[in-house]
């Protein structure tokens, strides 16, 4: 069974990796079992026992009968959670379907829905419009820098 997972150190049986995982977790109040990886930083995906996600392994070691093609979800939606009873095998297109899209971007704006789709737009128009003219700026400098070297007049 622990053949399965990609990445996990060969030297771990399951008992062993089962006291690995336990180890490394702190239970919270809301019932997660919050796992400490491999990286410093929190609510992310965690790898654990080589270079294997957390989650997975521990579905693997916890509650069994793990099927490489299925997606491992996080019921609860914490990413770093590997409390057996917050986790389940679904389909991978059944996995995306369940994911929410945020209604703001990473930079505070209000996202816009797309007419066509219904959903949140990928792109923030504000932060698009932002980037694009950060980017004329320097291709205008750098034209000037070209034609300077050149010994024509700028602008």
């Amino acid at each position: 069974m622990l053949s399965q997972l990609k990445g996990l150190s060969r030297h771990f049986t399951e008992e062993t990796l089962r006291a690995y995982l336990l180890d490394r977790s702190v239970r919270r109040d809301d019932g997660c079992l919050i796992v400490r990886g491999y990286g410093s930083q929190r609510g992310v995906y965690q790898k654990v026992a080589g270079r294997a996600w957390a989650h997975i392994t521990a579905y693997v070691v916890f509650v069994g009968g793990y099927d490489p093609g299925l997606d491992v979800h996080h019921l609860c939606g914490v990413r770093d959670c590997i409390e057996p009873t917050h986790l389940q095998q679904v389909a991978h297109a059944e996995n995306c379907r369940s994911r929410t899209q945020q209604p703001r971007c990473r930079n505070g704006h209000e996202r816009e829905i797309d007419p066509t789709s219904g959903r949140y737009r990928k792109v923030c128009r504000a932060c698009n419009s932002e980037a694009q003219r950060r980017w004329r700026v320097r291709q205008a400098a750098e034209v000037a820098a070209a034609r300077a070297a050149y010994g024509r007049q700028v602008g």
